[in-house]
């Protein structure tokens, strides 16, 4: 018997339906992956399980049993618990706060916390996850990582059984990922079931045991992860055949240099930083996180102030101080947290693509030209692909792909000639990613220079002409296109060929 069962669940939102007819079953000590583009319905059924939103039709059963959670926290004492992507913890209370937040251990007839208590109680808890941190230490001082086990940690507190891990290595390196792993393989050995949604098809072989497709609120199909042929899962996922165009590496040696980095430093985040950028390149930026990947870009783009050093812009010193005059220069940057840097979500569309370009469209009365921006702003939506009802659309409700896209499309509608792009493609699905990778190439093949720093290797191996690789804040090495392996940047992150070259 399944432990859990989902069966003919359908849900719409403001009469547009976003599941239709889905059937999804869970076994006790499995991982189940759930896989689909961005819009798919992953969330949406997730959500379901989990108590946040109830179905407008079907039923679902745990342990053969009807079940209609109308909360999270009723989904928790039934065992259900659901880790979003975007970790949902108190950054100034302890990680033992955060473990037993809301169900405190009391003692003296429950009117004072047990604080002793809920220490052991999470020290076991770490301990059954073999995992070395300390309980009393406050969430804000903990890696990413850390933080994940922490929510993990919560979960096994509820004694959950049935565990939903919304794409749990998005910021993840790859010391922390195999942590995960472990310690997901321990609660699969423990009966727990765990459904696990990511866009990483690498990952998904090594941990999950089957595979679900939704695609356009529908269930595709449902099958063993091994011996799945990973394109064919692609074409489910997308309904289409992707084009993966092979790596270019123009010569690019006697193009102009429009961008030089002498020497830049900040504290240990930069460290005596050079390097260039040629008109028509797509230059990679390699590093395991805390290398100095973001601090680096930050420094160039004047949101971060460096402490010694220079940037040259077409051959001229540039005095960037701060974005803005990295703007007027001509340079655009893409956060990696687009939601929170990148974009206004609380806005819509056109007001997001507008934004950094306002004076184009204001007379010298400080008036807009409404039509004139709206048919600017409709241009770019059309260019881009940009899928979304209307201008009018308030971007948080639009997908994580359509969200890049218009982050990408503020800066060209500023006509920036040089883009520096972080984690250009976290967070959504292969079929946005291939697309965001088109407009890159598409991007440089226009004459336009860009910075690309990514976290997957593969990601930089496809789309740069040449990678820089930084190790504690120096860059520690320079390939080309046609030197790059992942071994070879692995080495240089590591510092194992530096310090091997090193006299």
């Amino acid at each position: 018997m399944n432990l859990l069962e989902a069966r003919g669940l359908g849900k719409a939102f403001g009469g547009v339906t976003v599941l239709q007819g889905i059937d999804f079953d869970l076994r006790a000590g499995e991982v189940h992956a759930l896989m689909g583009e961005n819009g798919a319905g992953k969330s949406t059924l997730m959500k379901i399980l989990a108590g946040v939103h109830a179905a407008d039709a079907g039923e679902v059963r745990l342990d053969g049993q009807p079940v209609r959670p109308a909360s999270p926290r009723a989904a928790q004492d039934l065992g259900i618990v659901l880790i979003h992507q975007e970790l949902q913890l108190m950054p100034d209370l302890s990680a033992a706060h955060n473990v037993f937040i809301g169900r405190e251990p009391r003692r003296t007839g429950g009117l004072l916390l047990d604080h002793a208590r809920q220490l052991a109680e999470t020290r076991a808890i770490f301990a059954r996850l073999g995992l070395q941190l300390d309980p009393r230490l406050p969430v804000c001082a903990l890696s990413v990582a850390q933080q994940q086990m922490v929510e993990i940690a919560k979960a096994l507190s509820l004694k959950a059984r049935v565990l939903i891990m919304d794409e749990p290595t998005a910021a993840l390196n790859p010391e922390e990922v195999e942590e995960l792993f472990r310690i997901v393989r321990q609660l699969r050995a423990d009966g727990v079931g765990i459904v696990y949604i990511s866009h990483k098809m690498d990952e998904l072989r090594r941990i999950a045991d089957r595979v679900t497709v939704l695609r356009d609120g529908q269930r595709i199909a449902t099958l063993p992860m091994q011996g799945a042929d990973m394109d064919g899962l692609v074409r489910m996922m997308v309904g289409r055949e992707l084009q993966q165009a092979a790596p270019q590496a123009p010569d690019l040696r006697s193009a102009a240099v429009v961008l030089e980095a002498r020497r830049l430093n900040c504290g240990r985040a930069v460290r005596d930083a050079s390097f260039t950028l040629r008109r028509g390149e797509i230059l990679g930026l390699a590093g395991l996180m805390g290398a100095g990947r973001t601090e680096l870009a930050r420094l160039v783009f004047g949101a971060d102030r460096r402490d010694s050093g220079e940037v040259l812009v077409h051959g001229q010193r540039a005095d960037i101080r701060s974005p803005a005059d990295a703007v007027r220069l001509g340079i655009a940057y893409l956060s990696e947290d687009r939601k929170a840097l990148g974009l206004a979500t609380g806005l819509d569309v056109e007001a997001n693509l507008l934004l950094p370009s306002l004076g184009r469209f204001t007379n010298k009365l400080g008036q807009i030209d409404r039509r004139a921006g709206q048919a600017a702003a409709q241009d770019f939506v059309q260019r881009l692909g940009i899928k979304t009802p209307s201008l009018g659309q308030t971007v948080a409700r639009l997908s994580g792909g359509n969200q890049q896209k218009i982050a990408l499309a503020k800066w060209l509608l500023r006509d920036c000639d040089i883009l520096i792009v972080d984690e250009p493609t976290r967070g959504i699905d292969v079929g946005a990613k291939a697309e965001i990778h088109r407009l890159l190439r598409e991007l440089a093949a226009a004459g336009k220079a860009l910075i690309v720093i990514s976290s997957e290797l593969p990601e930089l191996l496809g789309l740069a002409h040449r990678i820089l690789v930084m190790c504690e804040g120096r860059i520690s090495g320079e390939l080309t296109a046609a030197e790059a392996t992942q071994e070879a940047l692995m080495a240089l992150a590591t510092r194992r060929e530096a310090e091997a070259h090193t006299p």
